[in-house]
Formats: structure tokens, sequence, C-alpha cells
């Protein structure tokens, strides 16, 4: 058997791969990050670091870098949902561009010691049960290379490779339920972030790097092609139906194309013999909550830690990333069902309606809202709560 030089080969430098090395690399172990982009890069994102993410950044040491790049705290949320606004507090969270996020978190896994290659192109992978897992790709001169390690990790998105090769199943899969479009504004005022939600369509808008204001809307996938040539058009129809933030629209100046994406609803299973998934190569949900980069942040240290006692010789690899995964998927989903029942666009019921105007004026009650929206609570335990008459 030829010796890895790795431990750990993480392939995906972002939110999920980035602090997944780091946090290898700061206990010691040898690790490999590779990237086919070069940093800073951006990247189709929903933006909105929720407190639970911004206290992942706090444990890190690197919160204080994503605000001294001039990203505003966020410590209001507001939805507006036509007859009824709510506004609480959830903690504080950042929305910072996806060129300054991802470039901090890159650095600090090269601080702390893991081997970083951007512009690194991965060919295949290679996973044997009895061999160390193969990472063949080119760097960034196009040089063949390969590289061995004891564990692969696909930090590598929805098309995840890592995932593909291993034959990872999926299970709870749903189909894309909504399509958004974003871009920034300047002279754009944001009171923290601001949610619209009206039967069809949703929009938010929250401050980012550089003065201005990300502003995303969408509407149910089923209307993709109705859409497809007018996205600009139907963006603004979509804000027309809040007029004072449409008329807040038109004193601003968009500084940006517009981007969209469509997202899958799957959950992976995130690990087998010689490799492992984080973030949205081992799970991903329609973005209209805004979850990405917060779960991302909570699988690098679910999966690092176990990944540690595995390479530490703590505990088996079965074992600890058997709870990597019962872990994962008891934090997931609640709010992956939650996703799906908001991403549908549709009216709410009774019910929804009933709790909706019943915390209007109740600030307790929707500061809880909030908490439930960013992630900070689950929303079983936020439906469970006694409500006042």
């Amino acid at each position: 058997m030829v010796a890895p030089v790795h431990d750990v080969i993480v392939i995906g430098a972002r939110c999920a791969g980035s602090p997944t090395a780091m946090l290898l690399a700061r206990r010691g172990h040898r690790v490999l990050l590779v990237d086919r982009a070069t940093f800073p890069s951006d990247t189709v994102s929903s933006h909105v670091i929720h407190p639970p993410g911004v206290d992942s950044l706090r444990r890190w040491g690197l919160l204080d870098r994503v605000a001294a790049s001039g990203c505003p705290p966020v410590g209001r949320y507001s939805f507006d949902f036509g007859d009824v606004t709510l506004a609480g507090s959830p903690g504080t969270a950042y929305a910072p561009r996806r060129t300054v996020l991802d470039k901090v978190l890159l650095d600090a896994a090269a601080e702390a010691g893991a081997e970083v290659r951007e512009g690194f192109t991965v060919d295949d992978v290679v996973l044997a049960d009895d061999q160390p897992a193969e990472v063949r790709g080119r760097d960034a001169t196009g040089a063949v290379v390969r590289a061995r390690a004891r564990v692969v990790v696909g930090a590598d998105g929805r098309n995840s490779l890592v995932a593909k090769v291993a034959q990872a199943g999926q299970y709870h899969v749903r189909s894309p339920m909504t399509c958004g479009y974003y871009s920034y504004w300047s002279d754009l005022p944001a009171d923290g972030l601001e949610v619209f939600g009206r039967p069809g369509r949703g929009w938010a808008a929250c401050p980012t790097n550089d003065g201005l204001t990300m502003v995303i809307g969408c509407w149910p996938y089923a209307e993709l092609t109705e859409h497809r040539d007018d996205v600009e058009d139907e963006l603004g129809r979509t804000f027309d139906r809040a007029p004072g933030f449409a008329e807040r629209l038109r004193s601003a100046t968009r500084e940006h194309r517009i981007v969209g994406a469509t997202m899958p609803n799957y959950l992976r299973t995130p690990y087998g013999p010689g490799w492992a998934l984080v973030g949205d190569a081992g799970y991903n949900r329609d973005f209209i909550t805004a979850q990405g980069i917060s779960d991302a942040f909570r699988d690098a240290e679910l999966c690092a830690g176990a990944l540690d006692e595995a390479l530490s010789g703590k505990r088996e690899f079965e074992e600890a990333m058997a709870d990597y995964w019962a872990a994962r998927d008891a934090q997931v989903l609640p709010m992956y069902e939650l996703t799906a029942t908001v991403a549908a666009l549709q009216a709410p019921d009774d019910r929804t309606v009933a709790l909706v105007n019943g915390l209007q004026g109740d600030q307790d009650g929707m500061d809880a809202f909030a908490r439930m929206s960013a992630g900070v609570t689950s929303p079983a335990d936020f439906f469970a709560l006694p409500r006042r008459d």
C-alpha cells in the first residue's frame, strides 16, 4: 500500500470546505485544500449568515475580519406579509459578499497549516477500501497531479464529484420549488433583513459590503420558462406588490447585473469508507430561508470533529461519522421541512394567519419568530411555544 501524503484532502474551498480544512489543520492533521477558483472569487449565494453562523465565526476567531470588511451587522429581521408585519431580533447576523467571506475562510485555512492550491481542477477521485483515496487533477500551471489521503472530503457543492464517485444515496428529495434572481443596489437603505411575502412571490433586501444592498426576488419554479426573457420586468412587478418598497427601489441605482439560480432539495448519505461530504455536497435546500452558509459552518464543525476522532484513533471511523450523520440530520430536517413550506409560495392557511396575527405587537413573540426563521431555534420548538390569547 502506498502511504498517503495527507490525512485529508478537501475538494472545494468555500463556506464548507475552508472551515473543514482549517479546523482539521488546527488539530494537527495534514490537510490539502483545493479549488478550481482563485480567490477572491464570487459565487451565487443568498448571502445571509444567520446568528448561528456568526457564532461559528466568533468561535473560530474570524468574526472581526468579516466586520472589518465594512459589512454592517444586521440585528433586526422584519417580515412583511401585506396586512401584517412582524419585526424582531434573532441576534446579530451579517450578509458579506462572497468575494469577502470566502477569502477570509481560505486565508484562515492556510494560516492553520493547510496546504492550499487554488486554480486546481479535479478530474477524478478514486476510492478503494484497502487503499488511500486518490485525487487526480491539474494544478494552476496545467501540470498533472495525483494526491493521496486517508479521507477525501467533498465540499464541492450540489454537483459534487465526490458524491458521484461514492454513489452517495439521496433521500428526502424534492424538485426545485422556486427560481430566484438578485443584484445589488446603491442608495437603498435597508432596516436590517427585510423579508416580503405575497401569494406566489417572495423577496428580501439586506445590506452588504461597499454601502450596497442585496435584493433578491423569487417566484415558483413552474414559472421559470414564462419569465426567462423578462426577469427584470418581472422583478419590478414583484416588488410593486409592496408599493413602499418599490418606491424606495426606484430611488436607488442597480450597480450589478442580475444573477439567477434554482436549487434542488435533497439530503445525501454524508460519508463512507475513505470519504465524507459537507455543505451543499451533502445537503441542499431552497435558498428562500437563506440557511446555506450557516448550515455549511455547522457541518464543517461536525464533520471536522468526527474526522479528528477517527484520524487520531479515539473512535472508529464508522462510529464517529455515523454520529456526524445523525447530528446533521437532527438539526437539518425541521428547517428543511419548513423551507419546503415557505418555498411553496402559497397563501397561508387559517392556522398560520391566526399565528401571525397573534404575534403582531407581541415583541417577545416576534423575537421568537425571528429566531426560528434564523435557525437559532428549531421550528418544532417555536410552534410548540404557548401563545398569548
